[in-house]
C-alpha cells in the first residue's frame, strides 16, 4: 500500500555489520515477529576486546585520581608545615647605657611586705559569716567575720537584769532610810523631854545609819553590775573580727561553719585564723647577700630591681637597711631593699633580681649598641650571631660582641636597642620561619 509509511524494527541498537538493516521492511504482525528480527538481534553483541579496553581506561583513570589527590595531599602538609608558626621566647635588646650594665653586684630575692597580719579572733567560737575573699581591699576597721554571739548576748542581758534590779532596790531602801531618820528626829526630842529612854534613841540610830550603809552596798553592786555589763558587751564585740589596718587580703583561712580559736586545739579541727591581710604599701624587697660582698652595699644606694613576672622592666629602687647581723648557716646577710614608687603589678613573694649600683654609675663602654642576654646569642664555624623576630618571622642576624657582663652580653655591632631576639625555642629554626610569641 503506497500511503502507508513502512516502519524500521526498533531494536535499541543498530547493527553495524549489515547494510541490509537500514532498508525498510514491509510491515509485520507485531504478535507475530518474524524470524529476520530474532536472528539479528542475536548477533548483537559487544566484543570481549572492548570491554577490556573500557575496564582497563577506568582503572587507569581511578590511579590517576588518587595519585593527584595524594599530590595535593602532600603538597597542603608541605605548606603548612613551613608556614606554622611556632612558639619561641623573646627578649629585647636593652640600650647600651642600661644601667644594670654598670652594676657592681647582683643579687636575687623575694617581694615582702612590712605588714603582714594573719587576723584571728580572740575567743573560742564558730563562724558564722565570712566578708574576706582573696584580692578584697579592705579599710582599717572593717569587718572580715562573725562568731557566734548568742552565749554573749545572753549574759549581757544577765548583767544589765542584775544591775536593774539593783538599782531598784537602791530606790526603796532611801525611802526607809528617810523614814529611819524621821523617827530618829522623833526619838531625840522624845528622849531629851524624858519621855524615851537612851536605849530607844540608840536603836533608832542603828536603824538610820545600817539603811544608809544598806544603799552603800546596793550602788556598789549596781557598779560591779555595770563592770559585768562592760565584759559582756566586749565578749559580744569580740564576736567581730574587724581589720587591724588598710591592706588587700591574700588568704581566706575559715569559712562559716568552722570553729576558731586563738590557741590551736589540735586535730586539725579547730583554725586559728580568719584571713591573712597585706599592707600593700608596706612592699619592699628582701635579698641574701654573701657576706664577703657586704662592703659594697650601702644604706640609700640606688638598686635597679628586675622582676621575673617583667624581665624588660626595670625598676628604681635603694637599699633602706642592712640587717646587721650574718646567717652562719648560708653566710649571707639580709639586705632590705625599698622601692621608689610603688606599681599595682609589684606583688607580694615576687621573685625578683637586683643590681647594686655604685653611687655614680659608670658610663657604659665605648662602641656599645645593645645588650642583649648571654642567652640569645648562637654561634656557626665560631662566629656569633642572633635570631631576630621581625614581622612574625625569624630573621639570621650576624653580630660581634664584647665581653660578657655577668649574663648579660654587649653587642657592638649587628644589633639595635629595641630588636627583639629569641632566647628560647625549637630546634632547627631558619630564615623566614613564622614564630608566635610566648612568656
Amino acid at each position: 500500500m503506497a500511503g502507508i509509511p513502512s516502519r524500521s524494527a526498533n531494536t535499541g541498537v543498530r547493527p553495524v555489520a549489515h547494510p541490509a538493516a537500514s532498508e525498510p521492511e514491509p510491515p509485520r504482525d507485531a504478535a507475530q515477529p518474524s524470524a529476520d528480527t530474532s536472528a539479528g538481534l542475536s548477533r548483537l553483541k559487544i566484543e570481549d576486546r572492548s570491554r577490556g579496553a573500557s575496564r582497563t581506561l577506568r582503572f587507569t583513570f581511578i590511579v590517576a585520581a588518587i595519585l593527584v589527590l595524594v599530590a595535593l595531599l602532600a603538597g597542603a602538609v608541605l605548606y603548612w608545615s613551613q608556614n606554622r608558626a611556632v612558639a619561641v621566647q623573646v627578649a629585647v635588646a636593652q640600650p647600651a647605657a642600661d644601667s644594670r650594665s654598670a652594676a657592681i653586684l647582683n643579687a636575687s630575692g623575694y617581694v615582702t611586705p612590712r605588714r603582714r597580719a594573719t587576723i584571728a579572733a580572740k575567743v573560742t567560737g564558730l563562724v558564722t559569716a565570712v566578708y574576706a575573699e582573696e584580692g578584697m581591699r579592705v579599710s582599717e576597721g572593717q569587718t572580715l567575720a562573725t562568731l557566734d554571739d548568742s552565749d554573749a548576748r545572753v549574759r549581757l542581758k544577765s548583767a544589765q537584769a542584775d544591775r536593774d534590779s539593783t538599782q531598784a532596790a537602791i530606790a526603796d531602801l532611801q525611802v526607809r532610810l528617810a523614814n529611819a531618820r524621821r523617827e530618829l528626829q522623833r526619838t531625840k526630842a522624845l528622849e531629851t523631854a524624858g519621855i524615851r529612854t537612851s536605849e530607844a534613841l540608840d536603836s533608832a540610830q542603828t536603824a538610820a545609819d545600817s539603811l544608809r550603809a544598806q544603799i552603800d552596798l546596793a550602788r556598789e553592786q549596781v557598779k560591779a553590775a555595770d563592770a559585768r555589763i562592760a565584759v559582756a558587751r566586749q565578749d559580744l564585740d569580740n564576736a567581730t573580727i574587724r581589720a587591724p589596718f588598710a591592706g588587700m587580703v591574700v588568704s581566706k583561712d575559715a569559712q562559716v561553719g568552722e570553729m576558731v580559736s586563738p590557741i590551736s586545739a589540735g586535730g586539725g579541727f579547730t583554725r586559728t585564723g580568719i584571713a591573712t591581710i597585706v599592707d600593700m604599701k608596706s612592699l619592699e624587697i628582701e635579698v641574701d647577700v654573701n657576706e664577703s660582698y657586704i662592703a659594697r652595699v650601702q644604706p640609700d644606694q640606688p638598686v635597679i630591681a628586675t622582676l621575673d613576672a617583667y624581665p624588660d622592666w626595670q625598676i628604681p629602687c635603694h637599699v633602706r637597711t642592712v640587717i646587721p647581723t650574718a646567717d652562719r648557716q648560708k653566710a649571707t646577710v639580709k639586705v632590705r631593699i625599698s622601692f621608689n614608687q610603688l606599681d599595682p603589678r609589684i606583688l607580694p613573694d615576687m621573685g625578683v633580681k637586683v643590681a647594686f649600683l655604685s653611687a655614680a654609675p659608670e658610663a657604659a663602654n665605648a662602641g656599645v649598641r645593645a645588650i642583649i642576654p648571654v642567652l640569645a646569642v648562637r654561634r656557626e664555624a665560631g662566629k656569633p650571631f642572633v635570631l631576630l623576630v621581625r614581622d612574625g618571622r625569624i630573621e639570621h642576624r650576624a653580630i660581634q660582641v664584647a665581653e660578657a657582663q655577668g649574663d648579660n652580653l654587649p653587642v657592638t655591632a649587628g644589633l639595635a636597642a629595641g630588636d627583639t631576639v629569641v632566647l628560647r625555642g625549637p630546634a632547627g629554626l631558619r630564615e623566614g620561619q613564622r614564630v608566635k610569641v610566648t612568656p
